[in-house]
């Protein structure tokens, strides 16, 4: 399967590497960002004299068709209009979420590549690790008995809240999308996923609390490198990026693995990265509740807190429940666990972790999702044409509705 890459930052890069692992699979056959740097990455994993390299969307679209599929990695806001193009090229795409900035775009999306007879992708890897695999292996078995509710959780983790959705890309819901798309379209994804039904009512509450000029400490300046009187005990400092936080500079600076710290200094006094995360023009909630009725009767919750490291998911069936995730890891292995409600008795289900090739991000969700690719595209078990994940995009943007409206909306 040929494959052309849109955007070549974290992501795009971090499926580019995978496919590349995978040459009996995969070729990469184009590349195209505004960032020289990051397109000579992706042309290192292939071979140099095969693949075509462009400065710009435009530019790659001018070329027509130049794989059988376009891994779209560039930013929300420009999502449906990269889709849009790319659809009407004839590619298949894995596009990654949100796969459009409101529900709206993301229905339109979805009818054009159902009559055009392509499929969508979306980036929602979580489905792909060995973890929400095995999660689902269970809910299919039938051993839950019929599924009463769901919960689920996810803890954005203070450091990567500030990284992404104060200082960062995802910070102002103009610019982007809510925070409960950016970050939870995954989780929302994934209680459509199990549940296995359509929507019917939801409701949603969240704030904004902590990250606001209020909750400053005393003296704290603009940016982190202006003298904060709090330096040594913030957990924000940016100057963490010289330290423990190193590796998520990669996401957001060209070049961050060969940069000196005399560089990286330089990027924390003038980048918004640098900003104090008190002082900064964010408009993003810190902290979301969502809850949802199902037309099967399932009922579902979904908690986002900055505030907490990781995710966790319980299932309560009639027969029996399951519980796992970070909060429920035995000595940091993933376990599932299960309880018979006849007898009582709680049953570990060990998470096989396949050979991912070192590729562990997400879980193991970013290697698996492209190792599911070809099938999901291609061949007897392929997805009908359309933008799968529809109903996960939906979920929270109706949600986002709820809360911005506090009111339940009818689904």
């Amino acid at each position: 399967m040929k494959i052309a890459i849109l955007g070549c930052g974290s992501r795009g890069r971090t499926y580019a590497k995978i496919a590349s692992s995978l040459p009996d699979r995969y070729e990469i056959t184009a590349a195209a960002d505004l960032v020289s740097e990051r397109t000579a990455i992706v042309a290192g994993l292939a071979d140099e004299e095969k693949i075509a390299i462009f400065g710009s969307a435009e530019e790659l679209f001018a070329a027509g068709k130049l794989a059988d599929v376009l891994i779209i990695g560039t930013q929300d806001a420009h999502h449906f209009g990269h889709a849009m193009t790319a659809l009407s090229l004839g590619y298949d795409l894995l596009l990654e979420k949100p796969a459009a900035e409101s529900l709206e775009r993301c229905e339109e999306l979805d009818a054009t590549a159902r009559s055009l007879g392509r499929r969508i992708v979306p980036g929602f890897v979580l489905r792909y690790t060995p973890f929400y695999s095995a999660v689902k292996a269970v809910v299919d078995s039938g051993r839950l008995g019929r599924i009463m509710t769901l919960r689920a959780t996810e803890g954005v983790e203070p450091f990567h809240q500030a990284h992404s959705y104060v200082r960062g890309h995802w910070s102002k819901t103009t610019e982007s999308s809510p925070m409960i798309v950016a970050k939870c379209s995954h989780d929302t994804d994934l209680l459509c996923w199990l549940s296995d039904s359509v929507l019917q009512n939801v409701s949603s509450v969240g704030r904004r609390d902590w990250f606001r000029s209020e909750n400053a400490p005393p003296g704290a300046p603009p940016r982190c490198s202006d003298g904060c009187p709090a330096a040594s005990d913030c957990l924000y400092d940016a100057h963490r990026y010289l330290t423990d936080k190193r590796p998520w500079l990669r996401m957001v600076m060209d070049s961050a693995e060969e940069a000196d710290d005399a560089r990286v200094t330089d990027f924390i006094k003038t980048s918004p990265w640098g900003r104090c995360v008190y002082h900064c023009d964010n408009d993003t909630v810190d902290h979301q509740e969502v809850a949802v009725e199902m037309e099967n009767g399932i009922t579902a919750t979904l908690t986002m807190t900055a505030f907490d490291c990781g995710r966790t998911i319980e299932i309560h069936g009639t027969l029996g429940s399951l519980r796992g995730g970070s909060q429920f890891q035995n000595a940091g292995t993933p376990e599932l666990w299960f309880r018979d409600h006849r007898s009582g008795e709680i049953e570990s289900i060990p998470v096989v972790e396949p050979d991912a090739s070192g590729y562990a991000g997400h879980g193991g969700g970013d290697f698996g999702l492209i190792n599911a690719l070809d099938g999901l595209l291609e061949g007897p078990q392929a997805l009908a044409p359309g933008l799968d994940g529809l109903a996960g995009h939906r979920l929270a943007f109706i949600a986002e509705k709820s809360r911005l409206n506090k009111t339940n909306i009818k689904a």
